[in-house]
């Protein structure tokens, strides 16, 4: 079931919190814990709450903390754009948005407002929320001074946005419809949008449209004379009284605005009087223009009669007032009960509540993106922190990485290597690494050496090892770091930044051994491609496995995806799709295939299949139509380790995809290889995977 929806525009002013508002008490009456999260909000004034979160967290009485409701402010997140840090902001909102979801049963997502500049990237930004966090989407368009034709296809424009980056908009919403618009409007969509897609349309309501008082004085910075208790008062019309009394009172409207300076008494005191007259229509304020203020003779009256209207001084003149007034854009404040109510009221006078709700409570995904992969993996990660061992400790990216582990506080960390090189190094490349926090091993200093040395001896002497070989391994750091896994003082090791594969791996198949039943160690990589999330294997160990050993690395592999929340489909590559191929490099992966399907009945597994055929579901289906697997694989068998290595590459090089890996399988206790051409990523998604590892999985 879906845990949430995500509330996103095309424009400013589309009268999005309407929306908000009247959804957050729909979901109220059939979700008994909903919350509420804005991803980014706008910079706020003097350290003022965002209006937003406080009118609805303030207005439903919401138990949540303000600073848990946002995660970034507008100029935080362009700042960190310019920076090239995009994917830091998409990480911190996962988590934020993660944090909510445990608490809550489900979270109402509002996105940005479009108010200011960087808006051009704002949509954008919304499409990929929306998408990392997995949850519908709802669309808000303004009707606002568009045809109809217009209104329709601006929805249509992101719809097909959201659609194509694998998010589901559950519904498409017109607001601000001038009346008597409606039916044409809700044809025009049907012929527009996908069937499936809800259309709904709210009308304009002039009432929601006009500012209020308290609105106009914040944005002229007016002082307030009299009537602070009416400043919800909202303007209607608004004219500027500078003609005679007699001949302004009829230009009175219900709930006018007055604009006049500062020293016409006549003005004020004749609409003051006609507020209270049952011959003229009621006004929402009066707006004293160039700073004058009425005479003190002039104001004991006023204060006389209490008016139930608010007055309010500007600096600006009478011409500047009145078009800044025009100009000021309506919002809703926590303090508004009428506006508030009027919203929801509208809402749920227009919405059908089943048909809306019901889809969003039983909404599923099958997407799984990088970034909410790379989060779940730092969340099982730190459900129980292990300790490992990272042998390159000189090296500059397993520094670094082990910072940025160590911010976390994600794993326990021991570094090998010289403590006064390692601090050294970390000094002049600026690296926030706290020492009194990771331990550091030289290992010929270690107080466990000579253990470790008679240890190994007793494991390796029927290979012909002496005392002197033992100790010569021992002062190397794969073994020595491999040895601390063996006697229970890490839980893993991450290595080969520096060193080769078979120096990394060699000490862990001599004394860590294969798990029981095993007889092939294997690789995979978890390939982030941009819309989910695949596993490659073997790419890195085996060169040429024969039938039976690839059997095997497709059935580890299968079980590394379904331990790391991926579905299992699984695809043995080859260079030919079914029954088409002939010959010895074909038949090998056939004989592999008929393999897991004996011993593994339960895994859905295509082979041959060629790599097109088992993630393009259109190749797939028109290849092998009755395939579970065509079209959808999620683990990928590569048939032998040149194929394997080149592929991994030229994906991760060709599509910018994030290759995390490789993980090895089948060792009793975790030990990964980096390449040396490992970034500070790879190190630290390795890390990370090797301590999901060692908890048993």
């Amino acid at each position: 079931m879906s845990k949430g929806v995500y509330i996103a525009t095309i424009e400013p002013n589309s009268g999005k919190s309407l929306v908000v508002l009247g959804l957050m008490r729909m979901l109220l009456g059939k979700i008994a814990n909903v919350g509420y999260f804005r991803p980014i909000i706008d910079d706020p004034r003097d350290s003022e709450m965002d209006n937003h979160i406080n009118t609805v967290i303030s207005h439903f009485e919401l138990d949540i903390n303000y600073k848990k409701t946002y995660a970034y402010t507008r100029s935080e997140v362009l700042q960190k754009y310019n920076q090239g840090r995009g994917g830091e902001i998409i990480d911190t909102i996962i988590q934020k948005y993660k944090a909510l979801e445990d608490t809550f049963d489900f979270i109402l997502v509002e996105g940005t407002d479009f108010s200011d500049e960087g808006s051009i990237i704002e949509f954008d930004i919304n499409v990929i929320i929306a998408k990392n966090l997995g949850i519908p989407a709802i669309i808000v368009s303004s009707g606002e001074g568009n045809t109809n034709a217009e209104i329709a296809g601006n929805l249509k424009l992101a719809y097909d946005a959201f659609y194509n980056k694998d998010v589901e908009v559950i519904a498409v919403l017109a607001n601000k419809v001038d009346k008597g618009c409606e039916e044409d409007l809700r044809i025009v969509l049907k012929n527009t949008l996908d069937a499936k897609v809800q259309h709904i349309i709210i009308p304009r309501i002039d009432s929601l449209i006009y500012p209020t008082i308290k609105e106009i004085v914040n944005e002229l910075n007016g002082n307030v004379l009299f009537g602070k208790e009416y400043l919800n008062h909202q303007a209607g019309s608004f004219g500027v009284g500078a003609m005679q009394l007699r001949n302004y009172l009829t230009h009175l409207k219900e709930n006018s605005l007055v604009i006049t300076p500062g020293d016409r008494a006549d003005i004020i005191l004749g609409a003051l009087q006609a507020n209270i007259s049952d011959n003229y229509p009621k006004i929402s304020g009066i707006i004293l223009t160039g700073g004058l203020i009425p005479e003190r003779s002039i104001m004991k009256l006023i204060e006389g009669v209490a008016p139930t209207v608010p007055i309010v001084s500007v600096p600006q003149g009478t011409f500047a007032v009145t078009n800044m007034v025009g100009n000021i854009k309506s919002k809703i404040y926590a303090d508004n009960y009428q506006k508030i109510n009027t919203s929801i009221g509208a809402f749920e006078q227009h919405v059908d509540e089943n048909n809306l709700i019901d889809p969003l409570i039983t909404f599923k995904t099958d997407v799984l993106t990088p970034r909410m992969f790379q989060y779940n993996l730092l969340k099982r990660a730190l459900k129980h922190k292990k300790h490992i061992v990272l042998p390159e400790g000189e090296d500059d990216r397993i520094l670094k990485a082990a910072a940025r582990l160590q911010a976390y506080d994600v794993v326990d960390l021991t570094l090998i290597g010289e403590i006064h090189k390692l601090k050294e190094k970390a000094d002049k490349l600026d690296i926030p690494l706290d020492f009194d926090k990771v331990n550091v091993i030289f290992p010929t200093k270690s107080p466990h050496f000579d253990d470790y040395v008679n240890t190994f001896y007793e494991l390796r002497k029927h290979k012909n090892v002496n005392l002197d070989m033992a100790r010569d391994m021992m002062a190397d750091v794969s073994y020595f770091g491999t040895m601390m896994i063996y006697k229970g003082h890490a839980d893993g090791m991450v290595s080969g930044a520096i060193h080769t594969t078979q120096h990394t791996i060699r000490p862990a198949l001599q004394f860590i051994k294969t798990k029981p039943g095993v007889k092939v160690v294997s690789s995979v990589f978890f390939m982030c491609l941009e819309d989910r999330v695949s596993v490659f294997g073997d790419c890195a160990i085996n060169p040429n496995p024969n039938a039976e050993e690839l059997a095997e690395i497709a059935i580890s592999s299968a079980d590394s995806a379904a331990a790391f929340g991926i579905e299992p489909k699984v695809a043995m590559l080859s260079y030919s799709s079914g029954t088409s191929g002939k010959g010895a490099d074909v038949d090998i992966v056939r004989e592999a295939t008929e393999i897991v399907k004996t011993k593994r009945p339960d895994l859905k597994i295509e082979g041959p299949i060629q790599y097109d055929a088992a993630v393009d579901m259109r190749v797939g289906k028109s290849k092998l139509p009755n395939s579970e697997v065509a079209g959808q694989a999620s683990v990928l068998i590569f048939p032998d380790l040149n194929t394997g290595n080149n592929t991994y590459k030229a994906v991760q090089r060709e599509t910018g995809a994030l290759a995390i890996g490789p993980m090895l399988q089948g060792l009793n206790k975790p030990v990964n290889d980096l390449s040396r051409g490992c970034t500070v990523d790879d190190v630290y998604n390795t890390v990370i995977i090797t301590a999901i590892q060692a908890q048993g999985l």
